[in-house]
């Protein structure tokens, strides 16, 4: 008896899913960077309280204590266990009232983790969220002291996980009443507010005044410094002034270029002028500043 032939057909190639492993570049620097708010506070209030920006996203995490803070022009008070989210370029300051204590962790500013586009400030009720965000900057920290082989390629993982995690959190916390006073206001003041810093963000460095931001919002500058000052707690000028002097204060302290090239970057006439203005808001001159007198 002769058994039937068979024929054997060609199978469809297959992955070897078993074998196969999705892998991030190893980045060339660190991905992330954190501080102590405690720490930041400590090497000058203008650190902190001074109108700026950062050119990558950044997240705040306070864990003890209380102040105020201003985000795009918009004010309001933080404590205990809130948490901010910050896109790139978001110009933003805050105050403390007594000890604050907190972590400040530069994120990676990569469009492939999918940050959020809008700034979140919200208090984390919940022991477990309060608990996870704690875990992941403590894991993102390990990383960074350890300084073992692939610790960035870790800490691109990490950063990963954190945005993830705030995409979550900002959906469940979205429909709470009052979740993110700092950010959920949508009234026409608010959004004059919004619409100004991000103007004295990109034009900061070219000499111009307050005229000049309101002529581009249409609005007269009484009215604009009138609703900076509500919404705020500042008028126009004084946001404008800070964000200038912040600068200001960076380029003398972190690097050495000279101070007539400090003067023209963030927005000065003259070095002359740059000079009276400095020492009229700070109590010093700028080279008193740098040199740490």
């Amino acid at each position: 008896m002769s058994l039937p032939r068979l024929t054997l057909l060609p199978q469809p190639e297959r992955q070897e899913a078993s074998t196969a492993r999705i892998m991030l570049p190893e980045p060339d620097v660190a991905p992330v960077e954190i501080a102590s708010v405690a720490r930041l506070v400590q090497g000058g209030r203008w650190r902190t309280e001074a109108m700026r920006s950062y050119d990558r996203p950044v997240l705040i995490w306070f864990t003890r204590g209380q102040g105020r803070l201003t985000i795009a022009g918009r004010s309001s008070g933080y404590g205990p266990h809130n948490l901010v989210f910050l896109p790139k370029q978001t110009m933003h300051g805050f105050s403390t009232m007594g000890p604050v204590l907190g972590s400040i962790v530069f994120l990676q500013d990569e469009p492939s983790l999918d940050w959020p586009v809008e700034p979140l400030h919200l208090r984390v009720h919940e022991t477990q969220q309060q608990r996870e965000l704690t875990g992941m900057i403590e894991a993102m920290q390990r990383e960074l002291t350890r300084e073992e082989d692939h610790a960035n390629r870790a800490l691109a993982y990490h950063s990963g996980l954190l945005s993830v995690w705030l995409s979550r959190i900002g959906e469940a916390y979205a429909d709470l009443p009052n979740a993110s006073s700092a950010t959920r206001l949508d009234t026409a003041a608010h959004r004059l507010a919004e619409a100004f810093t991000a103007l004295v963000e990109r034009d900061f460095r070219n000499p111009a005044g307050v005229q000049h931001y309101a002529s581009l919002l249409g609005v007269t500058p009484t009215h604009l410094s009138r609703v900076c000052r509500k919404v705020a707690g500042r008028p126009a000028l004084d946001i404008l002034t800070d964000r200038r002097h912040f600068e200001a204060r960076r380029l003398l302290k972190d690097t050495n270029i000279q101070i007539s090239e400090v003067a023209r970057q963030c927005g000065f006439t003259s070095a002359a002028y740059f000079t009276r203005a400095f020492r009229s808001r700070s109590g010093q001159s700028p080279s008193e500043f740098r040199n740490g007198a």
